[in-house]
């Protein structure tokens, strides 16, 4: 495996630094309700922006160093990344959607320096281990505490195991990308509250 690229690196920086906002509320700076309504407003950021790059003409320098090749006629990922956590935000509770937002925040940026693969195919079995393995332990905290270790640990595993199906692959749908920006937070809390739910 080479060693990733400058952009791949400051693209990863990026997608980490988003974690800020969750943190907002793990930290006890804002409530979830006033979580939920800033990720509200991030997302009508974005698909204004979006609408502008796409059918505009805007054409800022940053999109060059941030977007990847499939992205330039499609929503770029950043936008997904938002997307996907205002929907978590607003459909789970705090202790089940913020290791799913942690998980795309954290995890897949770790995973993807770690190793990547061609659209449509697996990442490899190492990079997949390391995906579960940070997903547990970001996801644990949080449920653990508020169900116990056995139930929370399987969940936290599951949580983990379905962010990681969604990072290791990207598959094409209707010769649309499936990316994982969009696919990782709700696979995660699906599978966290599935179990909660199941062994409830």
């Amino acid at each position: 495996m080479g060693r990733p690229s400058t952009a791949e690196v400051k693209r990863r920086l990026v997608h980490a630094s988003g974690s800020g906002v969750p943190l907002l509320y793990v930290l006890g700076l804002v409530t979830w309700q006033t979580l939920g309504y800033l990720f509200v407003f991030l997302s009508v950021v974005v698909t204004v922006l979006e609408t502008l790059r796409l059918f505009g003409g805007l054409d800022w320098r940053i999109y060059d160093e941030l977007t990847r090749e499939y992205e330039q006629q499609n929503l770029a990922g950043y936008a997904l990344y938002v997307y996907s956590q205002t929907a978590v935000a607003l459909v789970f509770d705090p202790h089940v959607a913020v290791p799913g937002m942690l998980m795309l925040t954290i995890g897949d940026p770790i995973s993807g320096l770690l190793g990547s693969a061609p659209v449509g195919e697996l990442k490899s079995v190492r990079t997949l281990a390391a995906m579960f393995t940070v997903c547990f332990a970001l996801a644990a905290p949080f449920v653990i505490p508020t169900s116990g270790l056995v139930v929370g640990s399987a969940a936290a595993a599951a949580g983990a195991a379905g962010a990681t199906l969604a990072d290791g692959a990207k598959p094409v749908i209707a010769g649309y990308v499936i990316d994982d920006n969009v696919s990782i937070p709700p696979a995660a809390c699906v599978a966290i509250a599935g179990t909660l739910w199941l062994v409830a």
